[in-house]
């Protein structure tokens, strides 16, 4: 995992501002989002509850985000992202929201 990953993710969960590269972290009092080229790729809301995104944006770079993620685990196979989070897989749909964590 590269090093950027890990320093926004950490943010991201800590609730922590930060911005580095193409990595930001948003935090208000509803939620704190994770964003790669100002595109939200996760949300935290007040009760810890994270939802996950490609924002569009079926890349690798994407994908390598998101599976910074704990408990998050995104897998691709004939152009179609499957998203194993908590043990259960979860494909999606028109490439919105992928799963709850």
């Amino acid at each position: 995992m590269r090093k950027i990953t890990n320093e926004s993710v950490a943010a991201f969960l800590a609730g922590r501002k930060f911005n580095k590269g193409n990595m930001s972290v948003e935090v208000d009092t509803e939620f704190t989002k994770l964003k790669l080229h100002g595109n939200t790729i996760a949300i935290i809301d007040r009760l810890g509850v994270i939802s996950i995104s490609n924002a569009g944006w079926a890349s690798n770079t994407t994908k390598e985000r998101l599976n910074g993620l704990p408990n998050v685990r995104i897998n691709q196979k004939n152009w179609i992202w499957t998203c194993q989070a908590l043990k259960i897989a979860i494909k999606m749909v028109q490439q919105a929201l992928l799963c709850p964590i």
